[in-house]
């Protein structure tokens, strides 16, 4: 998305030749296989574990962080795996959009009119909070260090990430939608 919104805003009039079917699909498959085979790695480490008697897991779903808490097999290489993982996983692609958006924000900044450079800024900043909100809390979930876990906090950033982001992307997206502010509107302030 971020990579859209930099062609869209940055080089407009090259949009249709930029972002043609072939790139979006190969964006879209890209994007579902290395969201399929990110977690082979440390599924298959989580497998190897060894667990104690007490087999109650403190959390909302078999989060790798709460499992290795149950373990009794010395954890540090999957700990280390799982930070390796997320500079990758979390940190490079979060790098990537803030870097597209440093160019968006660099070209909004060129255009004169006031109307359009608050049109386009409107348009970029809520899926920019949504990635911050995402990254940020799946950074705080996997890459602290294992002495600042605690479950409820562990609680906390996942309903974060899993729950909360995921709720708010229809909620944005369709407050943009002209007829979802009118019908709003209608709501709010009565029939007119």
């Amino acid at each position: 998305m971020a990579y859209d919104r930099y062609v869209a805003i940055c080089h407009p009039l090259h949009y249709a030749l930029m972002m043609n079917k072939k790139i979006c699909c190969s964006l879209i498959t890209a994007s579902w296989i290395a969201g399929a085979l990110d977690a082979i790695p440390i599924e298959v480490s989580v497998s190897q574990l060894y667990f104690c008697s007490f087999n109650e897991i403190n959390h909302f779903f078999c989060d790798p962080n709460a499992l290795m808490k149950l373990s009794c097999s010395d954890v540090y290489g999957l700990e280390i795996l799982i930070l390796i993982l997320g500079m990758f996983l979390a940190v490079l692609p979060f790098l990537l959009i803030l870097i597209s958006y440093a160019y968006i924000i660099k070209s909004i900044l060129k255009i004169r009119s006031t109307e359009s450079r608050g049109k386009a800024f409107s348009t970029c900043s809520s899926h920019l909070i949504v990635v911050n909100i995402f990254c940020v809390t799946v950074s705080c979930m996997y890459m602290r260090p294992p002495s600042l876990h605690s479950p409820e906090l562990d609680k906390l950033f996942s309903f974060l990430y899993t729950v909360f982001v995921p709720m708010l992307n229809p909620i944005i997206y369709s407050l943009r939608n002209q007829e979802v502010k009118n019908a709003f509107r209608k709501v709010r302030f009565g029939k007119q």
